[in-house]
């Protein structure tokens, strides 16, 4: 019999946390007419200009499909970039174009209000607790 209950689900706690946490930047973001995700491939390009697909998943900490699901309109409007490399036809190295710094820069003033009004509601310390906490998760629990 089933005695799990959500109250002491890690996983649970942090899907429902993260969905109601990029539902904040999702309202933000909308303005500048890209998503969360958007605005963390682009952050993500603009901080290592030059990534392959594969890199960039693991950065993303995305499976391969579901980046190339996001990346699909980034490529198409022009925002990002995608050509082989030398090495092989089939590793895709993926940069931040022109036309994708503006929109990064366009859209860091709407990220920066949803993070304000998130660690207004949260605590500036809690946030950065919080933030430390889960990247210390994706480095040092993500394997286990």
């Amino acid at each position: 019999m089933h005695t799990l209950t959500p109250n002491i689900d890690d996983c649970f706690a942090v899907r429902q946390a993260a969905r109601h946490i990029s539902k904040l930047y999702e309202r933000h973001l909308s303005e500048a007419g890209i998503t969360p995700t958007q605005f963390s491939i682009l952050s993500t390009l603009g901080h290592s200009p030059s990534s392959t697909m594969m890199e960039l998943a693991d950065a993303m900490v995305m499976d391969r499909t579901t980046l190339v699901r996001a990346l699909r309109p980034m490529l198409r409007d022009g925002f990002v970039a995608g050509s082989s490399t030398e090495h092989s036809k089939r590793r895709l190295q993926l940069t931040l174009t022109p036309c994708g710094r503006a929109k990064l820069d366009e859209a860091a003033a709407y990220w920066r209000a949803a993070q304000e009004c998130f660690e207004r509601s949260f605590g500036q310390q809690q946030a950065a607790s919080l933030r430390s906490e889960l990247f210390r998760i994706t480095r040092d629990v993500s394997n286990a």
